[in-house]
């Protein structure tokens, strides 16, 4: 059977990160089945989930309107395997400084939103990931992880962390579906499917 992965499809590259998903389970001999996840009946049917960038007032308006916010943040507490990028991340942190988004709290960072500027101030940087190696980053309105609590820092820059972990939780500030990189896709499907090390996010 495919290995089944869900992108919650409200906004942000949702095809961007089903070409990446895609080209990296080619890349490890992986059948993945990629899915455009709108609702609760979508959700049930997916063993892992990529919350994507976006704009993360909307997204979490819209999670809460169609009853994912909480489903998601059960499914994850379950063992649901869980990928947040740029909002997607402020949407799973534990503080997200934004009375107007509550975090799920499924990893614990800090947040601070649009942190590196507007759109115009966006950018692309090497950064060194920990078990991929060096890796050019795109940062989009990125924000800021303030305080990374206990996770595991995977990647930094300017001595912020950029890529946290704890346990089958994946947090990114930038976009890894705007590269041709397929790594960070074929990490996350390493952690689905259970490879490497159980990180305890006390490393």
């Amino acid at each position: 059977m495919p290995l089944s992965i869900g992108i919650i499809g409200f906004q942000g590259d949702v095809s961007e990160h089903a070409e990446l998903l895609k080209k990296a389970a080619n890349k490890l001999g992986t059948e993945v089945e990629v899915k455009e996840v709108r609702n609760l009946a979508q959700l049930s049917s997916v063993e892992a989930i990529i919350i994507p960038g976006g704009e993360s007032t909307t997204m979490f308006k819209l999670l809460k309107l169609y009853s994912m916010y909480d489903r998601i943040r059960e499914m994850a507490v379950n063992g649901l395997p869980v990928m947040g990028t740029c909002a997607g991340l402020i949407l799973i942190s534990s503080k997200t400084n934004d009375d107007r988004v509550k975090g799920m709290g499924l990893i614990d960072t800090e947040v601070e939103r649009n942190a590196y500027g507007r759109q115009i101030d966006s950018f692309m940087e090497d950064i060194e990931i920990k078990g991929i190696g060096k890796y050019r980053a795109v940062f989009i309105r990125a924000p800021i992880i303030s305080v990374p609590g206990k996770t595991e820092v995977l990647a930094e820059h300017a001595g912020k962390p950029v890529m946290v972990r704890k346990g089958k939780v994946l947090g990114l500030t930038f976009h890894p579906e705007l590269t041709k990189d397929t790594r960070v896709h074929e990490y996350f499907i390493r952690m689905i499917e259970g490879e490497g090390y159980p990180s305890s996010g006390n490393m």
